[in-house]
C-alpha cells in the first residue's frame, strides 16, 4: 500500500489502470478532454503492478482498475469519476489539486 501511496502523491492527477482495460483507456481519455495530464500507471506493465492491484482492492475498488487519485487523494474507480463529471465536480476537484488552471 506504501508503494501506491507514494505513486499516487507525485502528480496532481494519477490513474492506476491496466493496458488492456478499455474502461481504463475511457476515463484516461476523459482527464485528457477535461485539460489534466495524469500520471498513468499500467499494472499490467509495472515491475509490482500484481501488488499494486491488490492494494487496491483492499481500497475497496472492484474492478482494482482503473483507479483515480487528485491532489494525492483517493476519488475511486470509474463509477465515482463519471458521477463527479456528470454533477460537475469532477472539474471543481481538478483545479483545487492544480491539475488544470480554468
Amino acid at each position: 500500500m506504501d508503494v501506491v501511496a507514494k505513486m499516487a502523491g507525485k502528480k496532481a492527477v494519477v490513474i492506476f489502470s491496466k493496458s488492456t482495460c478499455c474502461m481504463c483507456h475511457a476515463i484516461e481519455r476523459l482527464f485528457y478532454e477535461q485539460g489534466a495530464s495524469p500520471e498513468i500507471h499500467e499494472l499490467d506493465r509495472e515491475l509490482r503492478g500484481k501488488e499494486m492491484e491488490m492494494a487496491l482492492s483492499r481500497l475497496g475498488c472492484s474492478p482494482a482498475v482503473p483507479v483515480v487519485f487528485i491532489g494525492g487523494k483517493f476519488i475511486g474507480s470509474a463509477n465515482t469519476v463519471m458521477t463527479l463529471h456528470l454533477n460537475g465536480s469532477l472539474k471543481k476537484l481538478l483545479k483545487e489539486a492544480g491539475a488544470i488552471w480554468l
